[in-house]
């Protein structure tokens, strides 16, 4: 219900879904960027049921209380504890391993603030996992959301986010100065 109201809001305001998700692949990460908002869980969920897809995301663990829980838990949303590692990988590796579709939504930058390198965990989750990253997007600036190509990750780190990086170096975030195209790298 609530994913109806988002994607009424999303045609409100004047967005489009540009892009879709191949048919043929019913399993991915999907990386969330430009993440420089709150709003961009409402477009990009609105994104989602506009391509009539079900998508999972992680949240950090204290926000699953009364009563956002019930709306988190109803779009998709998985808990996280962050405070300390907890093998959130295989985790996420498992989840694929015994899931026959999932498209799981990670914000790659890990926060809404600018930051200087993107977390590596989703590059790792696909890896182990061996499933492609869509990459997912919020481009501000033309109000548009949707999935640009699908990357299959080769193991080499460099070369994979270079082309992850050549394709969101354009889009605009909401705030813009939060989103820094050069973060687009993992150690």
């Amino acid at each position: 219900m609530i994913t109806r109201f988002f994607a009424w809001w999303f045609n409100v305001s004047g967005w489009k879904v540009k892009g879709t998700i191949p048919p043929d692949i019913k399993k991915a990460v999907v990386i969330a960027a430009p993440h420089t908002s709150n709003w961009d869980f409402v477009y990009a969920l609105a994104a989602f049921r506009i391509l009539n897809h079900k998508v999972n995301y992680l949240a950090k663990k204290e926000l699953f209380k009364f009563p956002l829980k019930y709306i988190l838990q109803a779009t998709g949303g998985i808990p996280v504890e962050r405070s300390k590692s907890h093998n959130l990988v295989d985790t996420i590796i498992q989840k694929f391993n015994n899931t026959e579709n999932l498209y799981l939504m990670i914000p790659a930058e890990g926060t809404r603030k600018r930051v200087s390198k993107w977390k590596s965990g989703f590059y790792h989750a696909g890896l182990g996992a061996n499933v492609p990253i869509l990459l997912g997007y919020l481009d501000y600036k033309n109000k548009l959301a949707g999935f640009g190509k699908v990357v299959y990750l080769t193991g080499d780190k460099a070369k994979d986010m270079n082309v992850i990086r050549d394709f969101y170096k354009d889009i605009k975030g909401k705030n813009p100065e939060s989103f820094d195209p050069d973060a687009i790298r993992i150690d």
